[in-house]
């Protein structure tokens, strides 16, 4: 047994000690040590969320994911489906809201609804222009979608085709997988006068017996409002990460970044935004941008005119 004054004290074989656990009488009291004076590290709190399936369910919760496919898994195995069922989720609405399409952040209030396949339909389009009216964005799980239908295109004119509808095929070759300026770049390079088609997967519906079923349910989730500026934010790949919110500077300059987006490449996305922003500080010179989107896009090319156009738009001519 070590007497008192080192660091450690063990107990006797035979049964307890007498005079507080093994000091001898009279031997001075061993001072407390500085790691024992230590409080230890209060325990990070769990980020539990609320989910329920857009088209009527109960409410479950999820906890434990560290990226976008893994939430989608979390939610799928919450309500005893495949992750590959779900096309996109929105938050804090059950309504195909584009204006609420779950992006790069959750803030730590919110209510997130999961949107499944629906009905498959296949549209014939003739490509009269160089553009077709379509933006499109994808979950950053392999699904690409509708975002945004220009009004008076060559889509629009096409009544079954809808914000929402998931393009899970053109001229039968499946597309599942891509990112959506992939997407965008096939659609783009089709040749003109010529008729093509898309294979849509459109969003679950609720019937009118689920939607009162659940409506209550549905309103109170709908009310909720993040209640602080703190969110996780999800990335395509890598982990999540627990951080403040931009700041008014930073959502406007991603703003500008993803209209920028949209005008050269037909699609619309938060995340990808804000990454190229990043990016974009990051970088010292138009050139070091062009070699940071090359790294973070890989083979897509943007012209010179995009690159200069963005290193403005993220703030870097300030």
């Amino acid at each position: 047994m070590q007497r008192a004054g080192g660091r450690c004290r063990q107990p006797p074989e035979d049964g307890p000690m007498e005079n507080g656990g093994g000091q001898e009488p009279g031997a001075p009291r061993a001072p407390e040590t500085p790691e024992a004076a230590v409080r230890p590290p209060r325990a990070r709190p769990r980020l539990v969320f609320h989910t329920q399936l857009a088209h009527g369910s109960p409410t479950g919760r999820i906890e434990g994911f560290t990226n976008v496919r893994e939430l989608y898994a979390k939610i799928a195995e919450v309500f005893g489906i495949s992750p590959t069922e779900i096309l996109f989720c929105t938050l804090n609405t059950h309504k195909v809201d584009m204006q609420k399409l779950l992006g790069g952040q959750i803030g730590l209030e919110d209510f997130i609804f999961a949107h499944v396949r629906g009905e498959t339909k296949e549209v014939e389009v003739t490509k009269t222009e160089d553009a077709l009216g379509l933006t499109i964005t994808d979950n950053g799980a392999g699904y690409a979608f509708i975002k945004r239908i220009k009004e008076g295109s060559i889509i629009n004119r096409i009544e079954t085709v809808c914000v929402g509808d998931s393009i899970e095929a053109i001229n039968d070759h499946t597309i599942v997988g891509c990112r959506h300026y992939e997407v965008a770049r096939m659609l783009r390079e089709l040749p003109r006068a010529q008729p093509f088609t898309l294979r849509l997967v459109q969003p679950k519906k609720a019937f009118d017996m689920i939607g009162q079923r659940t409506r209550n349910s549905k309103c109170m989730a709908e009310d909720r409002v993040a209640s602080g500026k703190e969110t996780l934010r999800l990335r395509t790949t890598g982990a999540a990460t627990l951080e403040e919110g931009p700041s008014a500077t930073e959502e406007a300059a991603a703003r500008r970044v993803d209209d920028l987006l949209e005008s050269y490449m037909g699609i619309r996305d938060s995340e990808l935004a804000s990454s190229m922003v990043e990016t974009a500080r990051g970088a010292g010179s138009t050139a070091a941008l062009a070699a940071g989107l090359a790294a973070l896009l890989g083979d897509f090319a943007f012209p010179e005119e995009f690159v200069v156009q963005l290193w403005v738009a993220a703030g870097r001519h300030e």
